[in-house]
């Protein structure tokens, strides 16, 4: 360790000073402490430029968030106008759409409430209906019942067939339940004119088979049919052998059908019994037809009765055609008396106008006569004798 002494040695020269070990120590600590100092010089302008580096990019991005922020208060500015324009539109438009839907709203209502009217009234009206489809039902019910029997299917068709004769022709051309010569009876004869045999029409339809047709199913239906068509051959044979009486009854006869629909169904499907039938001289007729028959045959009727009366009628003919020829000799006398009058009425008024000129004339004769003119003196009875004779002259000439 060295002393105090050793110390103060110097160690070299600068100039004049001589340099020592402290002073060296202290100039190199000096030299340090400078060097430390700078460095942190250096350190803390770093710092205060990064700092004031910060503080720009922090002013700058300040300025950035104020401008954005003006900008976002812009926007949200616009936006709220934006908003209120359209939320007052759309109140209008909600007020406009809760008008409109008050006004449907009414008229719905309205129309619910005529509809529910109209469906009320279409309910009574189906309840009516209803009604009389359970009558109607009844009545059919009653209908088969009464067809079901026949006797009483009988008495329909009688019944159907009286209704249209008797409807159809004056009282006398028919008679129901006639005797034939035979023993039978048919059930109506009608009279023909001009001493024909009477026309018979039967209406005992066989319907039994009819209804099996309508009652049987697929399967039986064919052997419904082939006892439909038996019953018609029977029927049709026995009208033939009972009621077509040479010299006591027409040599044709009606077969009446009670119902269009069955007269239908015979003719469509049922033609070969048709064609025997028309062999047979009978003619199956419906209540159409057998009405159209019976104003046929009124007509013929009606015919027959005004040739009955032609003499009477030509008698009366003849009778108004003497009546016209005096009634005209008499017209002619009157229209001789009447020009005779007329001529002597023209000659009465060719008198009378003459007359009347004359008249006139003489008027005229006087009045030159008794007026002069002023200041001429009255003409001398000589002039004046001669002017009233030349006026008479020219009077009588006239």
């Amino acid at each position: 360790m060295m002393n105090s002494v050793e110390m103060d040695v110097p160690l070299f020269m600068i100039g004049r000073f001589p340099v020592t070990l402290p002073a060296l120590l202290a100039a190199a600590l000096l030299v340090v402490l400078l060097v430390l100092m700078g460095k942190a010089a250096r350190v803390r302008r770093r710092e205060w430029q990064e700092a004031g580096r910060r503080a720009c990019d922090a002013e700058r991005r300040m300025a950035e968030i104020l401008r954005a922020q003006t900008e976002m208060q812009g926007r949200i500015a616009a936006m709220t106008d934006v908003f209120g324009t359209r939320q007052h539109e759309l109140n209008q438009r909600i007020d406009g759409m809760t008008h409109r839907i008050g006004q449907t709203m009414t008229e719905q209502s309205r129309r619910t409430h005529e509809n529910l009217s109209r469906l009320q009234e279409r309910l009574v009206a189906i309840d009516t209906a209803q009604n009389n489809i359970q009558a109607l039902a009844r009545d059919v019910v009653g209908l088969q019942a009464i067809l079901s029997n026949k006797q009483t299917r009988g008495a329909f068709g009688q019944s159907r067939m009286e209704t249209i004769v008797a409807d159809g022709l004056p009282m006398g051309a028919y008679e129901f339940q006639a005797t034939l010569s035979n023993g039978s009876r048919p059930d109506c004869l009608i009279r023909m004119p001009n001493g024909q045999p009477p026309l018979v029409i039967d209406a005992k339809f066989p319907l039994e088979a009819w209804n099996a047709i309508r009652n049987a199913g697929e399967d039986g239906s064919r052997t419904a049919s082939q006892r439909f068509r038996r019953d018609l051959d029977i029927h049709i044979r026995d009208i033939s052998e009972k009621y077509l009486i040479r010299g006591e009854t027409q040599d044709t006869a009606f077969m009446f059908v009670p119902s269009e629909s069955i007269f239908a169904e015979i003719h469509e499907n049922f033609e070969s019994v048709v064609q025997r039938a028309h062999k047979a001289r009978i003619v199956i007729v419906s209540p159409s037809l057998l009405m159209l028959s019976i104003q046929v045959i009124q007509s013929v009727l009606r015919d027959q009765r005004m040739r009955e009366q032609a003499h009477l009628i030509q008698g009366e003919v003849m009778r108004l055609m003497e009546d016209l020829g005096r009634l005209d000799d008499r017209v002619q006398k009157l229209q001789g008396h009447f020009a005779a009058a007329q001529r002597d009425v023209e000659q009465i008024v060719t008198s009378s106008g003459k007359l009347a000129r004359r008249g006139q004339k003489i008027e005229t004769m006087e009045f030159e006569t008794m007026e002069a003119p002023a200041g001429h003196a009255p003409p001398a009875r000589g002039a004046e004798s001669r002017t009233g004779r030349l006026k008479l002259r020219v009077v009588d000439e006239d």
